[in-house]
């Protein structure tokens, strides 16, 4: 069932990429909503699975998770029953923040969020444990310039 948004669900939604943590009546004032309308629109968007879940976005240099690694993977198989396997293989490293299966050269793309060199080997010797992969190319970010950007909406 494809939802029909209007300018109060839009600047809803955009407000609360801003700032989920912000108090009901401050979305509501920032929306021109009253409080009891705003509550009952973000109950909708929350009821139809367009707002997921809400979180915080930490500072990863300050808790010691400093390295970012884009690794690219390819591999032979395509069963759904590998790719079940690997799902699962990937999923239990905690390291592993996104994890998406792509088209064109290479068949899965991880961002992996670590301390160092030394904690990525760890997941490198993690992810190729038990689990036939191809090729493993890994990129090293050396600055974020944009992370965590909200999604467009209009």
């Amino acid at each position: 069932m494809e939802m029909k948004f209007d300018h109060f669900d839009w600047r809803i939604l955009e407000e609360l990429q801003k700032d989920s943590a912000q108090s009901q009546r401050s979305l509501s004032d920032k929306v021109g909503l009253s409080q009891n309308a705003c509550w009952r629109r973000l109950k909708i968007l929350e009821a139809s699975g367009v707002i997921k879940g809400r979180t915080v976005i930490l500072d990863r240099t300050r808790l010691g998770a400093g390295l970012v690694v884009f690794s690219m993977i390819k591999t032979r198989h395509h069963s759904a029953e590998w790719l079940k396997k690997f799902r699962l293989h990937v999923s239990a490293i905690p390291d592993v923040v996104d994890f998406y299966r792509i088209g064109g050269e290479y068949d899965y793309l991880l961002k992996i969020v670590t301390r160092d060199m030394a904690g990525y080997d760890e997941v490198y010797k993690r992810l190729i444990e038990d689990i036939e992969l191809e090729t493993v190319t890994s990129f090293f970010a050396m600055e974020a310039i944009e992370e965590q950007r909200p999604i467009p909406l209009t």
